[in-house]
């Protein structure tokens, strides 16, 4: 395997194959732990709704959700024994999850390490789908889906995706709509699944304190001779999404006591002057967080004003495009809007800012490096971001300089926003 060379200040070590079959090995061993972390994932999430398989002519499409529902099923096996039962009967935790452009399986604890290693791989090797099962399993997830309707967040982050894109599927809800998983069967499932739960699709992520010599063993024995299905990957196809925002704003009345409010920025990625993705993406972040994080200006100026009760920020890639998103709850809504639109015009950053907030990005990543769930974290981040894990964020946090950076805060598109706003229905006037 060939060596990871991390910052040395993370005092981390790695070990990176990738396999004949495709498989991409991590293992990051951490012998001063008591905990280890297993990750075995395919990159393949919700958006992936419409693909060419390998010499088919004809093109596929599955329902909204399917991704999600497929990783539902992967927990109902042949012989009839629950992979969460198993795991929690051997003392370890178990869990699974899709995203947009992932779905992973994992399992974590400090005991029976090589026999939980051994079945994650085996049950997620191993689909067993049915008419009955898929059908039983419709009704649990249209359940889920109602309850989050329900909440606000869910809500309104809902509605400003189908605000903000017009064509991108990242304007749909990971788990589908219940129109789409009436829809879904268990063909749908096998022909995702034998399409992108292919070796070469796929990888292993190991953290924490396990036996290297034993842990590479079982790869060898496990996954080594795993054979890809078809000879190349399905060809995912993508709808060209339009620059601008399909919605600019809207007032919803819904069941909250305070005005929630949530606004998209989206920004083509061209725009931005840095070919380096993982830069960009650092920049973007520092901006936001300067700009509207816990410690700067704006932050406390409406905290003092009590303008608001709850914030955040993040920011998503998606196909030719940077969106940054924020949140906040306020009951002086009205107000609130008006201070976030002025410092759209007005945020600068300097030299001084940037170089403060290098320090606390060096001193996070050196603090976070010694947990192993926030390792597991960062690196499955790294791999389905960048396809690789990124060795030396130290050496990049150190290199950023205020000229980059303002190159990129000159590619934000702040004009290009949409806005949401949630108000309780017994005040449908508080906002102007």
């Amino acid at each position: 395997m060939q060596k990871i060379n991390f910052s040395e200040e993370l005092e981390l070590v790695g070990y990176y194959e990738k396999l004949e079959n495709g498989l991409e090995v991590y293992l990051i061993p951490m012998e001063n732990k008591d905990k280890y972390y297993i990750t075995y994932a395919t990159k393949f999430g919700s958006i992936a709704t419409n693909f060419m398989p390998y010499k088919s002519k004809e093109e596929k499409v599955v329902p909204n959700g399917t991704a999600h529902f497929l990783e539902h099923k992967m927990f109902e096996q042949e012989d009839g024994v629950d992979p969460f039962t198993f795991f929690s009967e051997s003392g370890t935790d178990a869990n699974a999850a899709t995203s947009y452009n992932l779905t992973r399986y994992m399992c974590y604890g400090t005991k029976n390490f090589e026999q939980n290693l051994r079945y994650l791989i085996k049950y997620v090797n191993n689909p067993y789908f049915t008419d009955s099962n898929v059908e039983k399993e419709k009704g649990i997830i249209s359940q889920e889906i109602n309850m989050y309707k329900d909440e606000a967040e869910y809500a309104i982050e809902d509605i400003l995706r189908k605000n903000t894109y017009h064509k991108d599927n990242h304007r749909f809800d990971i788990a589908g709509e219940i129109s789409d998983i009436e829809k879904i069967t268990k063909e749908d499932l096998y022909l995702c699944y034998e399409n992108f739960y292919q070796p070469k699709n796929m990888f292993i992520l190991i953290t924490g304190k396990f036996n290297f010599d034993k842990t590479k063993q079982i790869v060898d024995e496990l996954l080594r001779p795993l054979e890809n299905k078809k000879e190349e990957l399905p060809k995912v196809k993508f709808e060209k999404e339009k620059k601008a925002i399909k919605c600019e704003r809207q007032v919803v009345l819904f069941n909250v006591s305070i005005p929630k409010i949530m606004l998209s920025i989206k920004s083509e990625r061209i725009k931005f002057d840095i070919k380096d993705e993982v830069k960009l993406n650092i920049y973007l972040h520092i901006i936001i967080a300067i700009a509207f994080g816990n410690s700067s200006v704006f932050k406390e100026r409406i905290t003092n004003d009590n303008l608001i009760t709850s914030f955040y920020t993040d920011v998503e890639t998606i196909k030719d495009y940077k969106t940054i998103y924020l949140y906040a709850e306020s009951a002086h809504p009205n107000e609130l809007l008006d201070e976030i639109k002025n410092e759209f015009d007005n945020i600068k950053i300097t030299e001084e800012d940037l170089n403060r907030y290098k320090k606390v990005l060096i001193a996070s990543e050196i603090k976070q490096a010694d947990y192993v769930d926030s390792v597991t974290a960062n690196f499955t981040n790294d791999i389905i971001n960048y396809n690789k894990i990124v060795e030396n964020p130290i050496e990049i946090y150190k290199s950023l300089n205020i000229d980059e950076l303002n190159k990129v805060l000159k590619g934000i598109d702040f004009k290009n926003r949409a806005e949401v706003i949630l108000v309780p229905k017994n005040m449908p006037n508080i906002i102007k």
